[in-house]
């Protein structure tokens, strides 16, 4: 078999210099690529490829979530702000947290709370995705006097949740503090 073959390589390559066949193997392979992909569906049966070679269909892309829409007169969000019960239910479950020992979630809901009030203050829109430090960048820029705590609120909460540190009762209280600097701010 590989004397054949050998003799076979020979008596093209005597004929057709080495450079060009393999540019023309190159040239079929890409030419046969290149219908396998494109070949329409349309074409009848008999022409189409043997099954081991067709294309699989293709898999239905998810729906991307929608982002939140302002109304048409962009003075009334969709989503409504939070109402004063709300915030007080989130921050007793904040405390109940803080009670129980989870301390890096009581954080997390004090946080949540405060970007919530933010919200309902019209100083950041209402549109999910964001970084806290996002967040607390545009609400700085909105009101200079909120920067200053939400920034020292974010880090607190990008140390605990995203440094992987273990969270105290100090740094509750010290989240409580910034919190209610933030919402005498607003």
């Amino acid at each position: 078999m590989s004397r054949t073959w050998d003799e076979a390589a020979a008596a093209v390559f005597d004929v057709v210099p080495a450079g060009t066949a393999i540019l023309l193997l190159l040239f079929a392979g890409a030419l046969a690529g290149t219908l396998w992909y494109f070949w329409p569906r349309w074409v009848p049966t008999r022409f189409a490829w043997p099954a081991w070679l067709r294309r699989r269909p293709k898999k239905e892309k998810k729906a991307k979530k929608e982002p939140v829409r302002i109304a048409d007169d962009a003075t009334e969000p969709v989503i409504t702000p939070a109402e004063p019960a709300t915030v007080a239910a989130d921050l007793t479950l904040a405390d109940r947290l803080a009670a129980e020992g989870r301390f890096a979630e009581a954080l997390r809901q004090r946080l949540r709370v405060t970007l919530s009030e933010l919200v309902a203050a019209r100083l950041v829109p209402p549109q999910p995705g964001w970084t806290a430090a996002e967040l607390a960048a545009m609400a700085g820029g909105q009101r200079p006097a909120v920067s200053g705590p939400l920034s020292g609120a974010t880090e607190l909460f990008a140390e605990v949740w995203y440094g992987r540190r273990p969270a105290a009762q100090a740094h509750d209280q010290h989240m409580r503090a910034l919190t209610e600097q933030i919402r005498q701010a607003i």
